[in-house]
């Protein structure tokens, strides 16, 4: 750890390896025709319609943890590229169900390769993406994402 970094609170670590990353995956996925964001939200339409999943916003907004008026917004521009399909939900005809066009299952095939080699060289001090370290750094990192930082506003969403 370099010696700027030795007295940092954890929160600030963490926010600098989110921007780290963010920056990184921003540049990276850019020459594909890509943000950060919209990466998020095709790789994780790829990932759910693998699991045989057409999500509706609300249900990709709380898989990314990004909000649901954002959400809104990139999937349109996501489907005036062309790249994003958004049909009604036959179960419910307020909801918008989301799916990848052909375009966009390429583009993302593309960019998921691109940020699977950003994360290769952000998890080799760790020993790689295989490695013991990073799959307990991924176990803890996890740990923090479970973790309620308001239980007040955690319980009015219970009850909603």
């Amino acid at each position: 750890m370099s010696s700027a970094h030795e007295r940092a609170t954890a929160g600030f670590l963490v926010w600098r390896l989110s921007m780290k990353w963010r920056v990184a995956v921003d540049r990276a996925v850019g020459p594909l025709g890509l943000t950060h964001a919209q990466y998020v939200v095709m790789a994780s339409l790829y990932g759910m319609a693998r699991s045989g999943l057409r999500p509706s916003q609300r249900r990709l907004a709380d898989h990314t943890g990004l909000e649901a008026l954002y959400v809104s917004k990139l999937v349109r521009a996501l489907e005036t590229a062309g790249l994003v399909a958004r049909t009604r939900d036959p179960d419910d005809p307020r909801a918008m169900q989301l799916s990848l066009t052909e375009p966009g299952r390429e583009v993302t095939a593309r960019a998921i390769t691109v940020v699977q080699g950003l994360l290769d060289q952000l998890l080799e001090p760790l020993g790689g993406q295989d490695g013991p370290r990073a799959r307990q750094f991924a176990r803890e990192l996890a740990t923090l994402l479970d973790a309620p930082l308001d239980p007040y506003t955690e319980h009015e969403e219970e009850q909603s």
